[in-house]
């Protein structure tokens, strides 16, 4: 289990374990800041570089299957790639992976700004791109605990996780408005400059730490240690729990994927519609803003993990009154507590890097991030399937019950395996 070290901030003395972080501490930790500003960049870039894409795709093929496909391939290589490619980040430097993944994408999105560039070989750089975040997400994540111990882990999680969801919003609401003003070659350009940038920042900002050593004292083969860390995950009851309770969020996002037939249930023209889908597709993240800052700021470190479960169950139970074919006021109430009820991952995140070794956070972030996509897109496909041919209210009701059902069924499992890592927090000294 991760050790539990002492804090070096100067002039700090030694807390309650029951005491919250302040969002002002763990921004004044200089290494913290680098992090996040350069996953501000990176993000704000991507955003751009997906309203730019599509634009682009469909332009060359004006084939809404191209685009689609195109879209989809920004899920298949963290799929594919992400369990083998995470271990590296437990074999190198954690700051070299996340320097070097982000000067190649440069690189690569550098090329798909190139006019010239051929649809095929254009379709290869995205797929190259979105492979290369599986190391880089797996460095950053098991080196945010090394930089934010104690509760400070999980305030800098809650500043980063809101920092994405703004992001997110502010990025595709303004996102077409830039591509239509300067350019979608021009947008992947700057998309590009955005990973020099961060990749500056990084090198600036993070000090130079060794390699994690091995267990043994030898390194394994990649493919050993995906082996080695599937065994470490699902071997281990705690780490099993928390993992599905991650996994879980495939229930909650599906009607973000489902927001624009949703929406045309509710609206009478295409203006119309469409900002209705704007507003369906920013409840959920402004939920879970919110549920972020209460969470992290005005809940007790033990509280979040005994709330965990109830949380969890939040999620997905607002979702059910959809069945009912509310008006759009009550959809966005519903949608919202529903994206205020995934603040629980902050918990199940905080207790993950309790129970896992630091020199395997790699490859076990690597592991869960795979499955957290592959749960979210398998999710939407299905959610998709099922709203053609019963309308997205009912599909949208009927998985929030399905999550709720495996909410509550988490939810006793982790009753019973909590109590180990609420004594860790207990007794731990940040």
């Amino acid at each position: 289990m991760a050790a539990i070290r002492p804090s070096r901030l100067p002039g700090r003395h030694r807390r309650s374990p029951e005491s919250q972080a302040t969002y002002g501490e763990v921004i004044a930790i200089g290494e913290f800041r680098a992090l996040w500003l350069g996953q501000c960049l990176s993000l704000l870039g991507d955003q751009l570089a997906q309203v730019a894409l599509a634009l682009l795709v469909y332009d060359r093929t004006g084939s809404p299957l191209a685009t689609a496909a195109v879209y989809a391939l920004t899920y298949l290589p963290p799929i594919l790639g992400g369990p083998v490619l995470a271990g590296l980040a437990d074999r190198f430097a954690r700051r070299r992976i996340m320097i070097v993944c982000d000067l190649a994408r440069a690189v690569l999105v550098g090329l798909m700004a190139v006019p010239s560039t051929p649809f095929p070989v254009l379709c290869v750089l995205v797929f190259c791109v979105v492979l290369l975040s599986s190391p880089f997400t797996a460095a950053r994540a098991a080196l945010l605990p090394e930089i934010l111990e104690g509760d400070r882990y999980v305030a800098g999680s809650a500043l980063q996780n809101m920092t994405n969801q703004v992001v997110q919003m502010l990025g595709f609401a303004a996102g077409a408005g830039m591509i239509a003003a300067i350019g979608a070659y021009e947008g992947l350009a700057l998309n590009a400059a955005t990973f020099l940038a961060s990749g500056l920042i990084l090198t600036l900002g993070l000090r130079r730490r060794p390699p994690p050593a091995p267990e043994d004292g030898v390194h394994a083969s990649m493919w050993a240690m995906t082996k080695s860390g599937a065994r470490l995950v699902f071997g281990d009851r705690r780490l099993r729990t928390l993992v599905l309770f991650a996994w879980l969020c495939g229930f909650y996002v599906l009607p973000e994927g489902i927001a624009v037939p949703y929406a045309v249930t509710l609206g009478h023209d295409a203006r119309e519609v469409t900002l209705i889908t704007g507003l369906l597709m920013a409840a959920m993240p402004t939920g879970t803003v919110i549920g972020a800052f209460v969470f992290s700021r005005f809940v007790a470190p033990t509280g979040r993990l005994r709330a965990m479960g109830w949380m969890a169950m939040l999620s997905c139970a607002p979702l059910i009154g959809c069945a009912t074919r509310p008006p759009l006021a009550v959809v966005l109430v519903l949608w919202m507590l529903a994206g205020l009820g995934g603040a629980y991952q902050l918990a199940a995140n905080a207790a993950f890097v309790q129970c896992v070794p630091p020199g395997r956070r790699g490859q076990a972030f690597g592991l869960v991030q795979s499955g957290l996509l592959a749960a979210q897109g398998l999710g939407i496909l299905i959610g998709g399937a099922a709203a053609q041919a019963l309308g997205p209210e009912p599909v949208v009701a009927l998985a929030g019950a399905a999550g709720l059902c495996v909410a509550a069924l988490l939810a006793m499992l982790w009753t019973e395996t909590r109590t180990e890592i609420i004594t860790r927090v207990r007794t731990q000294v940040s």
